[in-house]
């Protein structure tokens, strides 16, 4: 069992109502360049290697904060090297983590991203296994929050409470169902927004179906309808297409995706996210021409690099496409489409936080 020690990253001393917390997973990210991914039983050569800092909770908070919010996690780190180095990236951030302490070692994915990008992962969650049983003050980051953001990389039970708690507070649940599991109603009362991509939507609707999956016959327009059915609002992102927005008492809206050169696409489905959810911690009426053309959650080296607090992921973005950053994902066509797939979407009234 985990150690419950909380430690507080970044200035939290009379802060104000947070636009985005998001609760979840933090690893340390081993990335494994490959010419292609290997097949079942087969051994490729990596080109090279790097450690980052990764994680899809580490990732949306970071893409939130990037986005101009005021943005506090709640995570589990391991009393380590690499726990140690990823305090400091979310500190280099501007984040306000309350970042609990486990006898466990810091969470680590192996990434194998190919030459066009494509990527396979293997997760092993470590510390954030052992994110369970929220403390007063984990809570508190919760509540405080215009907007939560969670994943399923951390134990599901958790995320139920911190759903429970939000709800009960007036924030609005946002949860991006990745990995794709399971989901109990209890749970899902309690999210105001899905997000989730093509693959994630098929295994919900298909599950719900008495299936392992969706057999793929469905269209997106019959998968959001069976969404629909459990959550009031949900984004399905299609990758190189865009993303579709629905809620049950609105219409549709489709933002097509803008085309970049796609170095890696590790974490774009997160930055998304954060995008989003920086955006709809800013107004329940933000129209579709946002137009945020930024969007990139780079993988911070480990040691991260000097804080530069003018940087911006357009910066990174640049860096990216220019080859001065190798293996770095560019992901502005996702946070544009993240800023205008938020037209639409509300944040719950004091009534609908009792629905």
């Amino acid at each position: 069992m985990g150690i419950v020690c909380i430690r507080r990253v970044g200035d939290h001393g009379g802060m104000a109502k947070t636009g985005v917390t998001v609760l979840g997973s933090a690893n340390a990210d081993l990335v494994l360049p490959v010419g292609r991914l290997p097949l079942p039983g087969e051994t490729v050569l990596a080109t090279g290697r790097r450690i980052g800092a990764g994680g899809k909770g580490l990732n949306q908070a970071v893409a939130a904060a990037r986005a101009g919010s005021r943005t506090a996690f709640v995570a589990a780190l391991g009393l380590d090297a690499e726990g140690a180095a990823l305090r400091d990236v979310l500190g280099a951030e501007g984040i306000h983590a309350t970042v609990r302490e486990s006898s466990a070692p810091t969470g680590l994915a192996v990434v194998m991203v190919d030459e066009d990008g494509e990527n396979s992962i293997v997760v092993v969650p470590g510390a954030n296994a052992h994110l369970v049983d929220l403390t007063t003050e984990e809570l508190a980051a919760v509540t405080d929050a215009t907007v939560l953001l969670m994943q399923l990389e951390v134990p599901l039970p958790t995320v139920a409470a911190a759903a429970r708690a939000a709800k009960e507070a007036g924030t609005m649940v946002v949860l991006n169902a990745a990995p794709a599991a399971v989901l109990s109603d209890d749970l899902l009362d309690c999210v105001d927004l899905l997000v989730v991509n093509e693959g994630e939507a098929r295994m919900m609707v298909g599950v719900a179906a008495g299936l392992h999956t969706d057999t793929g016959t469905r269209d997106v327009d019959d998968l959001l309808e069976a969404l629909l059915v459990k959550v009031p609002g949900v984004v399905v992102t299609l990758g190189a297409a865009g993303a579709v927005q629905a809620r049950r008492d609105g219409p549709r809206h489709v933002e097509p995706a803008r085309r970049v050169t796609v170095v890696d696409t590790t974490a774009a489905g997160d930055t998304f996210a954060g995008y989003l959810c920086a955006a709809l911690a800013v107004s329940a009426t933000l129209h579709c021409l946002t137009g945020c053309a930024i969007g990139e959650v780079p993988h911070q080296e480990i040691p991260p690099q000097p804080p530069d607090p003018t940087r911006r992921a357009s910066t990174s973005a640049r860096r990216g496409t220019e080859g001065t950053a190798p293996g770095r994902c560019t992901h502005r066509a996702a946070a544009t489409v993240a800023s205008r797939s938020a037209a639409g979407i509300s944040a719950p009234s004091a009534s609908a936080a009792q629905r």
